[in-house]
């Protein structure tokens, strides 16, 4: 094979991204979720794995739990082909590989399983070339899960809420990021900061925005994503927030988030309000 075609088929496969922060309550699910959203509203074929044991991301995205036999689960810890369990969704072009109550248990029985921290990455060779994204919305915790998703990825992407301890919780996780370019993934990157839960009538918010920026410079995204009712409403329609309200000041700046992820791979952004 030629090193155009080797070149020619690395570029048919997917994106992989694990949005991850061991820190509950930062956005890592509505960041998944809507920014998936805004990518395949972008007509990129995106897939989400809903690697959380809540499950908020099937929820949010309309899958019932009475649909989710074919679960990431299954996928882990009973060898299903991931495939055999992309469950498509309300979104063109936005697929889903939920979540059930049977993964709050996967930590514990990955711990004796065999390659247990390449099972998620040795179930994406079905998947990799039908689509253009793959978003991880990872637990928030930094246990066996997040390790898979993290050993899985070509990239990283933290939402930070911006709050006090943003910062002291952001070192850990990079820290573990270390060990695990070191250990198990040489080619994982720090994609981008996304800071969260933005308020401009809060100094802090202000603060800790610019602590982040100083320290970490072009990797924070421009974008901020602001507190906002209508995204906090959302979930409970399953609906996501650029379905639910397109115009509202969250899912404006997740359309110009996702902007932003294209740019930094190097894609032409086309305006996705049509498209909604």
């Amino acid at each position: 094979m030629s090193r155009d075609q080797k070149t020619s088929d690395q570029d048919k496969r997917a994106r992989v991204l694990a949005i991850a922060n061991q820190k509950g309550g930062v956005g890592k699910t509505t960041t998944a979720v809507n920014l998936a959203t805004a990518l395949a509203a972008c007509h990129k074929k995106v897939l989400i794995i809903d690697l959380d044991p809540q499950g908020n991301a099937s929820t949010g995205l309309g899958i019932d739990r009475a649909h989710r036999q074919r679960d990431i689960y299954r996928v882990l810890l009973d060898d299903m082909v991931m495939a055999d369990a992309v469950t498509p969704t309300k979104v063109p072009r936005l697929s889903l590989v939920p979540s059930s109550s049977d993964l709050s248990g996967a930590e514990l029985e990955l711990v004796e399983t065999e390659r247990r921290v390449y099972r998620l990455k040795d179930a994406f060779h079905s998947v990799l070339r039908d689509f253009d994204y793959i978003l991880i919305d990872c637990p928030p915790a930094l246990g066996l899960l997040t390790l898979n998703a993290l050993v899985a990825a070509d990239g990283l992407l933290v939402p930070l809420q911006a709050e006090f301890y943003a910062l002291e919780g952001l070192s850990h996780l990079m820290q573990t990021v270390e060990r695990v370019k070191q250990l198990y993934n040489p080619e994982l990157k720090l994609h981008g900061i996304a800071v969260t839960m933005y308020d401009r009538r809060n100094n802090l918010s202000d603060q800790v925005a610019d602590d982040v920026r100083e320290y970490f410079g072009d990797l924070v995204f421009k974008t901020v994503i602001p507190r906002n009712v209508r995204m906090s409403e959302a979930p409970s329609f399953g609906l996501p927030a650029l379905l639910y309200d397109w115009r509202c000041q969250g899912s404006q700046a997740y359309i110009k988030l996702a902007a932003e992820v294209l740019k930094r791979d190097g894609e032409r952004f086309r305006k996705p309000a049509a498209a909604l």
